[in-house]
């Protein structure tokens, strides 16, 4: 007697609880792919769009003109330039209400900024804790399948007479079939959620470094109207 041990075959001859298992993980598997493609875009066009700000910065330009742009970009833009604009909206709004204490001026700057910085944390960090679940509980929920399937294999073969590799084989093959479908949903999960933590670590920094740098110019500034840098 021969087997047929296409993954189909076997899905099709599985227990339901098996069955459904394997449906739950490759939805699991479609869905992370899903997150890891949007932010491979998402992260690609914030990076693009910090450098452009960057430079722009750093051309000597005026920070009005700098900040007019970053408020019309406010929702386009990248999140170096909504905290720059909140650092600068932050200093404007002081020195109108006659505050000139460059310490005054610069603390209030410096908790926008931080504040911005934080809901920008957020935003890209969004997705990366479903990847890190995915990637951690895919493979058990492959194994409760499978452990599931083999109870339910032996419990067929107990009422047999004599049980050979040839009716073995195939009720193990199902059940085993849930555990690699797990790793599958697994894997890439965790490559994506490390390599995305190492990215948005890189941004963060870089956003931090940004805070600092533009702090000392808000100091520079705090007795004087703010102008070009």
């Amino acid at each position: 007697m021969t087997h047929d041990f296409s993954i189909v075959e076997l899905m099709l001859n599985a227990s339901w609880v098996v069955q459904a298992v394997v449906v739950v993980l490759l939805g699991v598997s479609v869905t992370s792919w899903a997150a890891i493609f949007r932010k491979i875009f998402a992260l690609k066009r914030v990076r693009r769009l910090t450098d452009d700000f960057e430079r722009a910065f750093w051309s000597g330009g005026h920070l009005q003109d700098l900040y007019a742009a970053a408020a019309r970009n406010a929702h386009v833009g990248s999140p170096m330039e909504r905290i720059f604009a909140s650092g600068m909206r932050e200093f404007q709004k002081l020195r109108e209400r006659r505050i000139n204490q460059p310490d005054a001026l610069l603390d209030g700057a410096r908790r926008a900024m931080r504040a911005a910085y934080q809901r920008e944390l957020d935003a890209l960090e969004v997705n990366l804790s479903f990847l890190g679940s995915v990637g951690s509980v895919s493979p058990y929920i492959g194994l409760f399948g499978t452990v599931w399937g083999i109870m339910h294999a032996f419990t067929g073969l107990a009422a047999l007479t004599q049980v050979t590799l040839a009716t073995v084989a195939p009720a193990i093959a199902e059940a085993l079939v849930a555990t690699a479908i797990g790793l599958f949903a697994a894997i890439p999960a965790v490559l994506a959620y490390n390599r995305f933590a190492h990215d948005i670590d890189r941004l963060a920094n870089r956003l931090e470094t940004f805070i600092e740098e533009f702090s000392n110019i808000l100091h520079r500034h705090a007795g004087a109207a703010p102008a070009g840098h």
